[in-house]
């Protein structure tokens, strides 16, 4: 047992992975309500561009309440709701590549390989295009 410095470190490496973990996991659980919330923001946001009265007012529910609200005001605040979600979901996914890297830290293990890639915006992939398309 002394190999491993004791049973008091090897309750606190436990306990250190154990927190880590947990911290990983609540984060992947709060990016999936947060995307559930976001799915049905785009519901409403669909269920109001069909339908064909272009004025008027709309029923929304807040919390336990409905409220009459102006269709088009309802269309924006729906819509800054959605880039609000966005934001959030974009932060704990970054924040959570770095706690997933510090759990396989913690538990000895190399680190992923290519899990913090990101995409190319715009205009490097239209730079790579016209690269690619001068060569053929």
């Amino acid at each position: 047992m002394e190999k491993y410095g004791g049973p008091e470190k090897v309750l606190a490496y436990l306990q250190d992975v154990e927190a880590k973990a947990e911290d990983v996991l609540g984060d992947r659980r709060q990016i999936v309500d947060l995307d559930m919330k976001r799915n049905q923001n785009r519901e409403a946001l669909r269920a109001l561009t069909k339908d064909p009265a272009t004025s008027g007012k709309v029923t929304v529910c807040f919390g336990n309440m409905f409220i009459n609200l102006p269709k088009n005001k309802t269309k924006e605040m729906i819509e800054r709701d959605q880039n609000q979600l966005d934001q959030e979901i974009n932060k704990l996914r970054r924040e959570l590549k770095v706690k997933v890297n510090r759990l396989l830290e913690a538990q000895g293990k190399p680190e992923l390989k290519g899990f913090d890639l990101t995409p190319l915006n715009t205009d490097e992939m239209n730079a790579i295009n016209k690269v690619l398309g001068e060569s053929l």
